[in-house]
């Protein structure tokens, strides 16, 4: 299952497993701001740095896929997995949700990341960025 690639790669924190299951076009939405990374090399930029900031990062549930949705609700493309996890950064605790779409062939379409606490969230923005300008002296 598609899902459990990307699963599997998080927690083995296989940076090039994790690229690998993303799909050239990968749209990756951002839980601090509404302008997404778009392409599989800005993603693994952003997924790199996202490796290093998280502490304790483990999923907790799995979500199963849904691809039979009534029409009332928005349609999406292939179908929806979530996989719901906790970590820690920079001494916060966060909770969030990872929303997975995939295509026929089983690569990541579009990644969406809702997490909360706020103070979570700010201590995510803050590392991330930092690591970001380390490592290749921009933030996307």
């Amino acid at each position: 299952m598609s899902v459990e690639r990307v699963r599997s790669a998080v927690e083995r924190r296989d940076l090039a497993a994790l690229v690998e299951a993303m799909a050239p076009d990968v749209v990756f939405h951002r839980p601090a701001t509404m302008r997404p990374v778009v392409g599989r090399e800005a993603v693994a930029e952003l997924l790199a740095a996202l490796m290093v900031v998280f502490e304790d990062f483990r999923y907790v549930a799995v979500l199963g896929g849904v691809d039979d949705a009534p029409e009332s609700l928005a349609p999406v493309s292939g179908p929806l997995h979530g996989l719901v996890f906790r970590a820690t950064v920079s001494g916060e605790p966060v909770e969030g949700i990872d929303l997975l779409t995939f295509d026929d062939t089983g690569q990541v379409t579009n990644f969406v990341v809702m997490m909360r606490p706020l103070a979570g969230l700010l201590a995510i923005a803050d590392a991330v960025g930092a690591q970001m300008i380390a490592t290749s002296g921009s933030v996307q």
